[in-house]
């Protein structure tokens, strides 16, 4: 983003920001005056913040208040004026030897996640790589009992996904071995891509010849092949009650039920994965509305061919010179983990 403003209104813009993130407060005239350091007038500040303010820069949460930035002014205040901090060496070594200790991938996504949050005090997100286009070796199907089926996804890569069913009466052994077998002839081999479309489609036809009683063990596997990439590691959620600006009780609630129904937030994350680099969401930019009080910065991370993305979900007035750094690095020290 090219900056519109000359050096001065750059400047107090800048200023501005800063302070506010800082303090938290609307910011005054006289107050800003006294900070920026060019020797300018009360009056001169003004008369900039409201050419600002006439850009839609900042605003005014009261007539008698100072001024606070808006989505577009915090949009600029990082596109264009923000100096990032370079991460410390000591602290890029220590990000990335704790990942790479971690014995097994999902260890490190956790890792990850309680990094993330313990090092940016935010909501810090892990989404796991899509698995679009890892093909199936076989679907197994066992009995739990009490009118339940546990359904297994095997991957060729040997990952293995799980999910439990309830079904419509007790099914033996035998029959959810038969089951299986008919749909590993129809499914086995194919990209979970192609699986989808087989059994949302085609595959609907060819009940009859696996066994209508088997419906809704069957409904459970599609259920399982609809989301089983949406898998995601979260920590930290209850950072946001440690910052001032989201502590009304609506947000919160919102915040709180964003967070454990995730769909939306796999959404928002999903747009993040063909960036190459770090992507910034500020207020209402995610598309979320529980999210307009937050900025939520991403970052890819990739395993072999596969293409994961990190984050973390704050106020929006963070250090965003301090935090992006971080959540580079840390996307950049997952995928060499993992690699």
């Amino acid at each position: 983003m090219s900056n519109p403003l000359d050096p001065r209104a750059s400047k107090l813009l800048h200023d501005l920001i800063e302070h506010y993130i800082r303090a938290g407060e609307p910011v005054g005239s006289a107050t800003l005056a006294r900070e920026c350091g060019l020797d300018l007038s009360p009056a001169t500040v003004r008369n900039v913040l409201a050419q600002l303010e006439e850009q839609g820069l900042i605003t005014a949460p009261h007539a008698s208040a100072g001024r606070v930035p808006t989505t577009q002014g915090f949009r600029l205040f990082v596109d264009a004026l923000v100096h990032l901090e370079p991460v410390p060496e000591a602290l890029q070594q220590r990000i990335g030897q704790a990942l790479a200790s971690c014995g097994d991938p999902r260890d490190a996504l956790r890792r990850a996640a309680d990094l993330l949050s313990g090092l940016t005090r935010c909501v810090s997100l892990v989404r796991m790589p899509r698995r679009e286009d890892q093909a199936l070796a076989q679907v197994d199907f066992l009995p739990l009992g009490q009118q339940r089926v546990l359904v297994v996804l095997v991957f060729r890569d040997g990952e293995v996904q799980n999910r439990i069913a309830r079904t419509d009466r007790e099914y033996s052994l035998r029959e959810l071995s038969r089951s299986a077998r008919a749909l590993n002839r129809q499914i086995a081999g194919l990209t979970l891509a192609e699986v989808r479309q087989r059994i949302l489609g085609d595959l609907k036809a060819t009940r009859s010849a696996i066994d209508q009683a088997m419906t809704a063990v069957v409904g459970a596997a599609e259920s399982l092949l609809e989301d089983s990439d949406q898998g995601v590691v979260m920590a930290g959620e209850r950072t946001v009650l440690e910052h001032s600006d989201l502590d009304d009780l609506g947000h919160v609630r919102a915040l709180f039920h964003t967070f454990d129904e995730k769909r939306s937030l796999l959404h928002l994350l999903e747009r993040s994965t063909a960036a190459e680099r770090v992507r910034l969401f500020i207020g209402e930019e995610s598309g979320l509305n529980a999210l307009g009080p937050c900025s939520v910065i991403t970052a890819p991370y990739r395993v072999g061919g596969q293409v994961g993305v990190l984050g973390v979900i704050g106020p929006r007035r963070m250090a965003y010179q301090r935090v992006i750094p971080i959540v580079e690095t840390t996307a950049r020290a997952l995928s060499q983990a993992l690699a």
